[in-house]
């Protein structure tokens, strides 16, 4: 039997959020699986995914083939690095605890990474907030000083109006 790492979909139309699974090859894609690895809910600014990545590790140990998406979540949240490691562990080259400073070194730095894009989206949003802010206050006064030269101008008029009226009953 062939397992994939896959993506089994949930949600509604239009949200969708995602299992990541070990599922046989043949089974359908929203059908049985044998085990859920974690969620991935890309409806989110940065996208938010919870994995366990030992599980993952076991199943990729075991022969999973992840799919092309699951292959990317893999790798962004570590599992595929992890799975190199133990295989240079089981291969001599690593000892278990230069393989686990290795990974926790990369998790600091890629927490790291996480963290400042999350600022720079929050700076982004902050920023389109003043400036939608300061277009509507443009706007805002741009209609109050056009509504008060026609409120002067009518009360000008008016007067001169009745006037000129006044003079052309007085002509005929």
């Amino acid at each position: 039997m062939s397992v994939k790492i896959r993506l089994q979909r949930h949600g509604k139309k239009g949200k969708p959020f995602y299992w990541i699974v070990a599922a046989d090859a043949r089974a359908k894609r929203d059908g049985k699986y044998l085990e859920k690895i974690g969620t991935y809910n890309p409806n989110t600014n940065p996208a938010q995914i919870d994995l366990d990545v030992d599980g993952a590790v076991t199943w990729l140990q075991n022969g999973a083939q992840p799919t092309e998406t699951a292959k990317r979540l893999l790798s962004y949240k570590g599992a595929m690095l992890k799975n190199h490691l133990a295989g240079g562990v089981r291969k001599g080259a690593l000892t278990e605890e230069q393989a686990e400073e290795k990974f926790n070194a990369w998790l600091e730095e890629k927490a790291s990474k996480v963290a400042a894009k999350k600022g720079d989206l929050s700076k982004a949003e902050e920023k389109a907030k003043a400036d939608a802010l300061a277009a509507e206050k443009a706007v805002n006064e741009a209609r109050i000083a056009a509504a008060q030269p026609e409120v002067v101008a009518d009360a000008e008029d008016a007067p001169g109006a009745e006037g000129e009226a006044a003079a052309s009953d007085s002509e005929e």
